[in-house]
């Protein structure tokens, strides 16, 4: 049985960020972003969706955002 994370660890507009949580031999990777640039969110399971979840977020999100390219 895995175990929750604390509140503070997800991303919020209040503190934006990317999450990643890897999987283990009885759960599946986990993932969570809030841009603070545009305000979009999203939030992934399973290593597949979590690594192009991780992908979007860098290509669109927080550091495109950071620099300047949107």
């Amino acid at each position: 049985m895995g175990r929750k994370l604390p509140s503070y660890l997800n991303p919020t507009p209040e503190s934006p960020g990317l999450r990643v949580r890897g999987g283990t031999q009885h759960t599946r990777s986990q993932g969570d972003y809030v841009c603070g640039g545009c305000g979009a969110e999203d939030h992934a399971n399973g290593d597949t969706d979590v690594k192009a979840l991780v992908e979007d977020y860098t290509d669109n999100h927080g550091p495109a955002h950071r620099g300047g390219r949107r």
